[in-house]
Order: structure tokens, then C-alpha cells, then sequence
């Protein structure tokens, strides 16, 4: 499982020219599975990501997380195309990235452990998404498990 997390001001998704998901300040997670994923993965990434000490504190440091601001909230995209390979020419491959329904039942998963600490709103798995946002820093940070 690997996440792509960025601060973000503010972010939304778009489907089709409709808004899906929508955050003020807060998180955006890329979020993409393969197999051998698995509850104890997603849920150790979940307090991963909301224990990140990436928002900054009175001082101007980062040293808050997601949980400590005002109203915390994240929005939550789908993209398989985080487990691309490219070491065998130019056209990435994705044979390591998890489709369909298991993919989906994960992502959908993710979602709801990550609920039980902050707001989340998703985009529409496996649909085309235009994300809009701005990357507060920047401040993106890379996760796996």
C-alpha cells in the first residue's frame, strides 16, 4: 500500500465538470493498493497519517498533526497509477497495482478507518478525477507499508 500525502489550503475532485469531494484546509491522500494489502496495513497507515507532524504550531514548526487543527479533514483520491513501473522502457507498467473490486474494497476500507479519526471526503473510484488544490509548503510526504 502506498500513500502520497500533501498539506493542502484547500482541494476538490471533479467528475465529469461535477464537484465529488471538496476539503479546506487539510490533507490529500493519493492512495494506491497491491496485493498482499490488508486491514493491519491500512490501519497502521491511518494513524500514520493522522499522527504526521506536518501542520505547523505557534512557532512556525511543524509539530502538529492533522488532529490538532481546527476542523480536520482529507481528501481521499484513488490512483493506481502510484504502483507505475518504468524500469523496462517508457510506457509504465502496472501489473504490481491492485484493480477492480479488490482494489476498490480496500480503498473504500481506507476510508472508513480514516473517518474514525478526521472528516474525509473521496473522489469516485476508478472514474477520470481533475483534483484542484493547493499544495500548502510544499509538504508532501511519502508512505508505504
Amino acid at each position: 500500500m502506498r500513500v502520497l500525502v500533501q498539506r493542502s489550503k484547500a482541494a476538490k475532485c471533479i467528475v465529469d465538470n461535477e464537484v465529488v469531494g471538496q476539503i479546506e484546509e487539510g490533507l490529500v491522500l493519493f492512495v494506491g493498493f497491491t496485493e498482499n494489502d490488508n486491514l493491519e496495513k491500512i490501519q497502521y497507515l491511518c494513524r500514520k497519517i493522522v499522527n504526521l507532524r506536518i501542520f505547523e504550531d505557534e512557532n512556525g514548526i511543524m509539530n502538529q498533526s492533522i488532529l490538532e487543527q481546527k476542523q480536520p479533514q482529507v481528501l481521499s483520491i484513488s490512483q493506481f497509477t502510484l504502483y507505475a513501473d518504468t524500469k523496462k522502457g517508457n510506457r509504465p507498467s502496472y501489473l504490481k497495482a491492485l484493480a477492480g473490486d479488490k482494489a476498490q474494497a480496500l480503498y473504500d476500507t481506507f476510508n472508513e478507518e480514516l473517518r474514525k479519526f478526521v472528516k474525509v471526503e473521496t473522489g469516485i473510484f476508478g472514474a477520470n478525477m481533475q483534483i484542484d488544490f493547493i499544495n500548502d509548503g510544499p509538504t508532501t510526504i511519502w508512505l508505504e507499508r
